[in-house]
């Protein structure tokens, strides 16, 4: 099986290297897609042996998971995973996501931070409890991490899934769109590690409240 990686990165520079040659190990391919970074982010990654396509403009992270979908289904993947640019997410975590993916037992595999992992910082776990709940109430799937940046799609799966919102939106609507598309998936316990620089990367309040009203506006304006 043709197995590719999905890397949306943004003004990555200190960590995208590390992390494209630790994953090039799991995949065929690594797409990288740069989404308008302002520094060597680019040029690194694909020193790394990452392929990269570049958007012009910071657009998003929907809108780079989108980008590297169609360009990862036109190239023929038949398995897809996507990886934070950060360094959050352990590479050697991949093996255990992939598998039940690549056996066929389900169609999505989810890596969830919260199945197993107790050093996680107090207001992440708080965000992160926001995040479920919001995403359960609107589209009714319940998962303990649906803000993971680690997921497995097959190839069939993948082509269903919609991606319509470009910013932080995305990691809800893919839980929706497992609901709506009837998607067979499973959560798979996975390491976070958790540093100053992954820290300030991710969700924070403003950033939180941006995204809850685009899911609202997204739920019932579209």
């Amino acid at each position: 099986m043709k197995i590719f990686g999905i890397i949306p990165a943004y003004n990555e520079e200190k960590k995208i290297f590390q992390v494209v040659k630790k994953v090039l190990r799991y995949a065929d391919e690594i797409i990288v897609i740069d989404d308008g970074s302002a520094d060597k982010t680019g040029f690194l990654a694909q020193k790394a042996g990452a392929r990269v396509y570049r958007h012009l403009l910071n657009r998003g992270l929907g809108a780079a998971l989108a980008t590297g979908k169609e360009i990862a289904l036109k190239k023929g993947a038949e398995i897809i995973f996507t990886i934070d640019a950060d360094g959050q997410h352990e590479a050697e975590d991949l093996p255990k996501l992939l598998a039940p993916v690549i056996k066929g037992e389900v169609e999505v595999a989810i890596g969830s931070r919260f199945l197993e992992q107790s050093n996680i910082p107090l207001h992440r776990r708080f965000y992160n409890w926001i995040a479920n709940t919001v995403t359960w109430f609107f589209f009714g799937l319940k998962v303990s991490d649906s803000q993971s940046g680690l997921r497995c799609f097959n190839r069939a799966a993948l082509q269903k899934i919609e991606i319509k919102g470009e910013k932080m939106e995305v990691s809800s609507e893919i839980i929706r769109e497992l609901k709506l598309k009837k998607l067979s998936f499973k959560e798979v316990p996975i390491k976070a590690i958790y540093t100053p620089y992954s820290l300030s990367k991710g969700q924070n309040f403003l950033e939180g409240v941006k995204t809850l009203i685009r899911l609202i506006l997204n739920k019932f304006l579209k």
